[in-house]
């Protein structure tokens, strides 16, 4: 019994250093970790209102501000590991052959991250931009670092992969401060090309229509059963839709007014009775 007990005594005194050691070394590397957390979050919100006030387009700041999570939370990791004894070097070669290897596997994110960063270079659009791509159309809601968000008009929440985005054809309806607003509408071919412009003209005189270009009205085609005519006006983007609609509306409104027919399609049918 007492060999027992000098036994426990010696073999305490062996690794009761270690584990002191080894304790407090965990204990200070868990604290670091949540401190630092801590810290990289109220950073990172502070970067975000920093840019914010300073008027960096939303979609720039919410890009750079999760870059700047992702860094310091990676180096905060490294650190934290070092300071439980991991080898620095050889943490960093071994998170190289992962990333090497994760890389591999992970082509298209990383893809998706080179086009995140191609969009934040070339600014084709901005949070708030209106855009048609990937046979999607909707507002830019956010632009991360490896997909962007969009918004439809019936708002739904379409989420567009970065590498795609970038790669692909975009038509963006808000870079231009004004658009040109097509209404085309068809009319009887005994009616009267003429008055039929001057009433259409009419309602161009809207506060909302710019005088410069001036409101025009063409004939675009000589259809099956209709003349077709297109009163092409300039508005300010923000106004391209209403517009449009209010004025599709008025111009069905105001020829028949004026007695100028709008024909609808039709189809004759000859009954030919054989003997």
């Amino acid at each position: 019994m007492e060999m027992n007990v000098d036994e426990l005594v010696k073999m305490s005194e062996a690794w009761l250093p270690v584990v002191l050691e080894y304790s407090g070394k965990l204990t200070l590397a868990v604290i670091t970790l949540l401190i630092g957390w801590w810290l990289i979050g109220r950073l990172t919100a502070s970067i975000g209102r920093l840019l914010e006030a300073r008027r960096v387009d939303r979609a720039l700041s919410s890009f750079i501000g999760s870059l700047v999570s992702i860094v310091l939370r990676v180096l905060l990791l490294i650190s934290v590991a070092s300071m439980i004894g991991v080898e620095t070097t050889s943490f960093i070669a071994m998170i190289g052959a992962a990333g090497l290897a994760i890389g591999l596997a992970l082509q298209g994110s990383l893809a998706n991250f080179a086009g995140g960063v191609l969009i934040m270079l070339f600014r084709p659009f901005r949070a708030g931009d209106w855009i048609e791509a990937q046979g999607v159309s909707g507002s830019v809601d956010s632009i991360q670092i490896f997909h962007t968000t969009l918004k439809t008009a019936d708002n739904k929440v379409v989420i567009v992969p970065n590498g795609a985005l970038s790669n692909g054809h975009i038509t963006n309806f808000s870079r231009e401060p004004r658009r040109r607003a097509d209404i085309n509408i068809g009319i009887d071919y005994s009616s009267d090309i003429k008055r039929a412009r001057e009433v259409l003209l009419e309602i161009a005189q809207d506060p909302r229509v710019h005088l410069e270009p001036a409101p025009v009205v063409f004939v675009t085609g000589l259809g099956d059963s209709a003349v077709n005519l297109s009163l092409r006006v300039w508005v300010a983007t923000g106004d391209f839709w209403p517009v449009t609609f209010a004025f599709t509306e008025l111009a069905k409104e105001r020829l028949t007014e004026a007695g100028i027919g709008i024909p609808f399609p039709q189809r004759v049918v000859h009954l030919v009775k054989s003997d």
